[in-house]
């Protein structure tokens, strides 16, 4: 693990296991300089254990990151538990992992993510307190994902008016890759503001009730990175910005709400060769964390509102330190980042 490209000295990496429920994961914790770690639990089929390891530690690492450019008082950390056909998720599994994170002593909160649900939330909270991301009906915040897909929209109009200089989203074109929960959330606020959006989704149904609500084209997930279009807004796995698409790529913005978004870091490099603006993932897709963190420090709800929209106003700072530093985009953010880090130590 010390050896992996992704370990970032990270503070601890928990490999958890439980003999009754069949539960296997990994709850990473990148850094606690801010607060205690927070970051969601993701239940996905990793190919392997290492491939699990590898998005435990890109992600918590992302966390930690954007808790810093939100201006949020925590660190970041991540949850992910391996299941597959013969190891489905199940509330056992749930309970486990809520014992586990009970184990960590406030170290880690956890929260909503690919893979789990706010019912997952509450079966984790029968074995620790250290959870966000309840239902409303039980004191918590419900569902994050429409703040997110506010924050993306917000960073998409910023990201337009940065790169070519149009003042609202009216005929702008957007390919939105996954019609999730963000991206029919981001569907519907770019429809409203007069967008014109093509989407992609693996599962078809997704995407067809898009394009039934919102007017929304659909095409092939294969076909979308070679979509004509002002934006890319990637809203599924990570990944996905790598050396077979980005060549293809045939838009002026990549912003969406997809973490790690890069396959690497270089990846930042190819987009700015190629005069692709990028919103680092972890600035433009902050505005769920800024939800759940407020369930840790009481934030009202209208100041939550207003801390999502400005997430605009920190990509226009990223944009701008990168044009002075004459770096890509996703190094100013972590350059950013890392001061914010390097202050936080007393």
């Amino acid at each position: 693990m010390f050896d992996a490209a992704e370990f970032d000295s990270h503070e601890a990496v928990n490999f958890v296991t439980d003999a009754d429920s069949g539960l296997r994961a990994i709850i990473a914790v990148h850094s606690t300089r801010r607060g205690s770690a927070i970051g969601g639990c993701r239940a996905w089929r990793y190919a392997n254990d290492r491939e699990a390891l590898r998005d435990a530690l890109r992600l918590s690492r992302g966390m930690t990151y954007k808790a810093a450019m939100a201006g949020a008082p925590f660190g970041g950390g991540k949850a992910v538990v391996m299941v597959d056909p013969a190891r489905p998720k199940t509330p056992a599994m749930m309970h486990a992992l809520g014992r586990a994170i009970e184990r960590m002593g406030g170290s880690y909160f956890t929260g909503e993510d690919v893979g789990t649900t706010c019912a997952d939330m509450v079966e984790i909270r029968t074995a620790t307190a250290h959870v966000m991301g309840l239902p409303v009906e039980q004191g918590g915040s419900g569902d994050p994902s429409p703040n997110t897909a506010l924050g993306c929209f917000e960073g998409i109009r910023a990201s337009v008016r940065h790169a070519l200089g149009k003042d609202d989203l009216r005929d702008v074109r957007v390919a939105i890759q996954g019609a999730g929960n963000v991206g029919y959330h981001l569907c519907a606020l770019l429809a409203s503001a007069g967008a014109q959006i093509t989407v992609a989704d693996v599962d078809r149904t997704r995407a067809q009730r898009c394009a039934e609500k919102f007017g929304a084209r659909m095409v092939d997930p294969p076909r979308l990175f070679e979509v004509e279009a002002e934006v890319l807004a990637p809203c599924a796995l990570g990944g996905i910005l790598n050396a077979d698409t980005i060549p293809r790529l045939r838009v002026r913005i990549v912003a969406g709400g997809a973490n790690n978004q890069l396959e690497s870091a270089a990846c930042g490099a190819a987009l700015r060769d190629r005069r692709i603006l990028y919103a680092p993932d972890y600035v433009i897709n902050a505005g769920g964390m800024i939800q759940l963190a407020a369930e840790l420090t009481g934030m009202p709800a209208a100041e939550i509102s207003e801390r999502v929209r400005a997430i605009a106003t920190t990509l226009l700072r990223v944009y701008r330190f990168a044009q002075e530093r004459a770096v890509p985009t996703n190094a100013a953010a972590d350059l950013l980042a890392s001061q914010m880090l390097v202050e936080a130590c007393p």
